[in-house]
């Protein structure tokens, strides 16, 4: 149990102790091949990564919506984005691929693994659980056209290299996905908001998961420490990265694994703390707030991470690869058919997580045996 306006004590220390052991690597008193440096660099890693999220939902809560849900999916996806650009410019194998494994692993871990355990873990509870279609609706239909410009039409324009857009077709296309995502945003949490907000139970403020005992507002000194925390959070984060990046990268070889294992594993780790609290709130019979967190998630993976990544692609002249293999591209279909079925009525059951737990348990297999 937390204190009234307190910040828990993990938070604070968990990134300054990883910030010197990052210090410690780059100085070269540990290298990072040593056992030593890696198994404490992962952990505190992971831990940063939840730091960061959970001082990003302190700001949300003091500064309430529509910044809280801004701030917040800015936080992960400046996360996410960090940790590709590092991997792709420490000169890894696949380097040019690890921005769309990532957002594609990030777009099935969401629309299948998460949801599928939000409905199961819900519907086993309550059996039956209601939710607005408009919001479900809008979601799906900015994060079909998202994604077919994303990761399919690549595939099928000529200009440029093998799955691969040209660089005037790369730059059109970032600025059309920012625009329909920054469009979503504005009906989201302005024009529409009420579409996205169960009108039986409001959406609890968004520290509500960390601390849930105190719904109200942060104090003023917990919102200074978390304006503090937030920034040196995601400094540790991309700096660990960096770090990791090589070991990583071995690692997988050494198994003789695919390098799109990089992706997955970097997903899983940016939206391991979106998943808990959307499967916390499936729990507590709040299916539309997890709903608004998965698909705002994937939303945001696609709709911020691409266009950024390909927008710092162009300016250091690194060619990016968005298109899909094929598999992949029957799994990404396959997974917006499902989720449109799913989602398409207003309510869930088990059944339908059962589904979507079964495309992603076959994505991790393709993932690992292509």
């Amino acid at each position: 149990m937390h204190a009234r306006n307190s910040i828990p004590r993990w938070s604070l220390l968990l990134p300054i102790a990883a910030l010197a052991w990052a210090a410690l690597e780059i100085t070269g008193v540990l290298h990072d091949t040593a056992t030593l440096f890696v198994l404490p660099a992962i952990l505190l890693l992971g831990g940063s990564v939840f730091a960061s999220v959970l001082h990003a939902e302190v700001l949300g809560a003091r500064l309430g919506e529509p910044m809280g849900s801004i701030i917040l999916a800015c936080c992960v996806t400046l996360i996410e984005v960090a940790l590709i650009i590092s991997i792709m410019l420490s000169g890894i194998e696949g380097g040019e691929e690890v921005a769309r494994d990532t957002v594609f692993a990030a777009v099935m871990i969401v629309l299948n693994g998460i949801i599928g355990l939000c409905l199961v873990r819900g519907g086993r509870i309550y059996h039956e659980q209601s939710f607005k279609l408009p919001a479900a609706s809008a979601a799906l239909a900015v994060l079909g056209t998202l994604s077919t410009l994303a990761f399919v039409l690549p595939n099928f324009a000529i200009s440029g290299a093998d799955r691969q857009y040209s660089w005037a077709q790369l730059l059109v296309i970032s600025l059309c996905c920012l625009t329909l995502y920054g469009v979503f945003l504005f009906v989201q949490t302005v024009r529409h908001r009420n579409y996205f907000v169960d009108d039986a139970d409001e959406a609890p403020p968004a520290g509500e998961d960390f601390f849930p005992e105190h719904p109200e507002k942060p104090s003023a000194r917990m919102t200074a420490i978390s304006a503090v925390m937030l920034p040196v959070s995601l400094l540790v984060v991309i700096l660990l990265a960096e770090a990791l990046s090589h070991p990583l990268d071995r690692a997988i070889t050494a198994a003789g694994l695919p390098h799109a294992l990089v992706g997955v594993v970097i997903a899983a780790l940016v939206l391991l703390p979106e998943g808990i609290s959307s499967v916390q709130a499936a729990a507590r019979n709040r299916i539309q707030q997890s709903i608004n967190l998965v698909l705002g998630s994937a939303l945001a993976s696609i709709g911020m991470s691409i266009p950024i990544v390909a927008l710092v692609s162009i300016f250091i002249g690194q060619q990016i690869t968005l298109g899909l293999e094929p598999e992949q591209m029957v799994m990404l279909l396959l997974t917006l058919f499902v989720s449109t079925l799913t989602l398409g009525t207003g309510r869930t059951t088990v059944l339908q997580g059962a589904v979507h737990l079964v495309i992603f348990v076959v994505f991790v297999l393709l993932t690992l045996v292509p």
